[in-house]
């Protein structure tokens, strides 16, 4: 199953239209997606405008292969639960959010190899299409390393002296 996850904030019509019709020209139907207050609602696959924390959660466990936003809470959640993650950037250009940090994000996770990265449907489909070869990123922690508590403990250290 993939699961499609826009946050809570915003909807993303761009991203679900986009999977809606990539369903429908693959026929490929395990889908189930939360939209948010997104307008554009999906023919092919079962949508949730909201879900409880603890629905969600369980579809993001159960799922293979998750589709999202450029959030960081996505990011994080599938980096903790072992799963591939493809994520779209909302951009400004389009009004999907008041800034590009999304694209920063995707081009700088994508650099380090914890997300695949996609900009366009033509992008979206292929990295579908080859979903199968898509792996997790390497397990994080939930707490932070010793070395980054090292560093903020000098800091912190440093200022007050």
């Amino acid at each position: 199953m993939i699961f499609v996850v826009v946050g809570t904030q915003e909807p993303f019509d761009r991203l679900i239209e986009y999977m809606d019709d990539w369903s429908s020209l693959s026929g490929y139907t395990d889908i189930t997606a939360q939209i948010a207050t997104g307008t554009y609602k999906p023919k092919n696959f079962k949508w949730f405008n909201y879900l409880p924390p603890a629905e969600f959660d369980a579809l993001f466990r159960e799922a293979e292969l998750i589709v999202g936003h450029a959030g960081m809470g996505t990011i994080i959640s599938a980096l903790q639960y072992l799963k591939p993650v493809i994520v779209m950037p909302r951009l400004a250009k389009f009004k999907e959010h008041r800034n590009d940090h999304q694209l920063a994000t995707a081009v700088s996770f994508s650099k380090l190899g914890y997300v695949t990265s996609v900009y366009s449907n033509i992008e979206l489909y292929s990295a579908l299409g080859s979903r199968k070869e898509l792996k997790p990123a390497p397990p994080i922690s939930q707490y932070a390393s010793q070395s980054l508590l090292s560093v903020i403990e000098d800091f912190v250290n440093k200022k007050q002296v």
